[in-house]
């Protein structure tokens, strides 16, 4: 185990199946903790979608055990992708009309994905719930033949080695958990993420389950769920789903 002075420990892999599903296999272990591989033989996104794992990338899973009330825990998808968004212009400082947040916690440069961000959780014997955030976020390569356009911090002018994002990674993101205050600053969080999402106000589909639905999105509720206006007028909460442009929508 490696650890910086000051910063959260780091177990580390050369390669490894999955950094989420090592860091749930220990979550009986000291918490928090991150566990990150250079290559990934088994990674995935949300849905079970498989996940392009090639070394050049950070691979990196945060273990949290009990961050905060179980009903709160959903929260820390806002948390994370602001902790990813803060890190990411710490290390670049790249333009801030260039970065932005995609619902729910998606990190887009020049409308483009540059990462994929995976909550998982279990619960301990005791009770106590464990999140795992994991994080794949492209910093030399990315993979193409995406259902969404995706980038990498090279391509965009930023070349950064993966430990170099993963040390601005652990201080941001710890910045913004003591924000949050497991669950108690939600508010601050949600303001904050509102603020960095350029996509509010904007025609958007959201594709979920079967089914999929097309309107204006028009606000963030006050439990992080997508108020999707359609063009019919009526007004849908939806709180989980991929999101895209729709089609003839303004950039």
């Amino acid at each position: 185990m490696v650890r910086v002075p000051g910063a959260t420990p780091v177990v580390h892999y050369p390669s490894i199946g999955s950094t989420n599903a090592e860091a749930l296999a220990q979550a009986r272990g000291p918490a928090p903790r991150w566990f990150v591989a250079d290559r990934q033989t088994g990674g995935r996104g949300r849905r079970g979608r498989p996940w392009t794992s090639e070394p050049g990338n950070l691979y990196a899973s945060l273990l949290l055990v009990d961050a905060g009330p179980s009903a709160r825990l959903p929260e820390l998808c806002f948390v994370s992708a602001l902790g990813l968004y803060d890190a990411v212009r710490a290390v670049t400082g790249i333009d801030p009309l260039r970065i932005g947040l995609k619902w729910p916690n998606d990190v887009l440069i020049d409308g483009a994905k540059l990462a994929g961000i995976l909550l998982e959780g279990t619960v301990l014997p005791d009770g106590r719930p464990v999140t795992v955030i994991g994080f794949g976020v492209n910093c030399a390569h990315h993979p193409a033949d995406t259902p969404y356009p995706t980038t990498d911090l090279a391509a965009a002018g930023y070349p950064t080695a993966p430990m170099e994002m993963l040390g601005a990674l652990d201080l941001a993101l710890r910045a913004r958990l003591d924000e949050w205050a497991r669950g108690a600053g939600f508010d601050e969080t949600r303001e904050a993420w509102i603020r960095r999402a350029p996509g509010l106000g904007r025609e958007v589909t959201v594709r979920f389950g079967d089914r999929e639905a097309s309107g204006v999105f028009e606000a963030l509720d006050f439990s992080g769920a997508m108020v999707l206006r359609r063009a019919d007028g009526v007004r849908e909460t939806i709180s989980a789903g991929d999101v895209f442009p729709s089609p003839g929508a303004q950039a």
